[in-house]
């Protein structure tokens, strides 16, 4: 078995346009987010979450060609939040309507987050669907969400995300 695929590791050469900021505007709200590389060569994901027009999340989202991780596990993400909660999210299928997440409490040093595939259930526009959690074959899409039904500031830094 191997033992881990780094699906993305953020470096001082990244290229951002491969990360595209989704926020509540696309429903009239008034959130905004945007992904830029620190100083450190890290992604940097910040800005603020608004409540008005019924808005609410920011989110970030890399999308890349079918990635088989049947022979894995986990995701590991390592991280330095703010002490908020984040969703992590992913799709099997970019066309599919819906992501499998799961909750991250952030800690305001880095750590290394892991999350097992199953526990990754189904959700449409914050509705919990009947249909079974992440089978962890495939994927195509995975992303990070902050929407804690306050209005605040927020600032996660992604080091990497691999499977293991």
């Amino acid at each position: 078995m191997i033992d881990r695929l780094t699906i993305f590791d953020f470096t001082p050469d990244t290229n951002i346009r491969q990360w595209k900021v989704v926020d509540d505007v696309v429903m009239g709200g008034r959130s905004s987010g945007e992904i830029t590389i620190s100083s450190e060569g890290t992604g940097l994901f910040r800005g603020k979450v608004s409540l008005e027009n019924n808005g609410g999340f920011s989110s970030v989202r890399h999308s890349f060609p079918t990635t088989d991780v049947s022979k894995y596990n986990k995701f590991v993400l390592r991280l330095k939040g703010d002490g908020k909660r984040y969703q992590f999210r992913v799709k099997e299928s970019q066309s599919d309507y819906y992501s499998f997440i799961s909750y991250i409490q952030t800690s305001t040093d880095w750590a290394e987050y892991e999350i097992e595939f199953q526990q990754m259930y189904p959700v449409f526009r914050g509705r919990n669907l009947d249909m079974p959690n992440f089978a962890g074959k495939k994927m195509e899409e995975l992303g990070l969400l902050i929407a804690n039904k306050k209005p605040e500031s927020f600032a996660l830094e992604i080091d990497r995300i691999e499977v293991r």
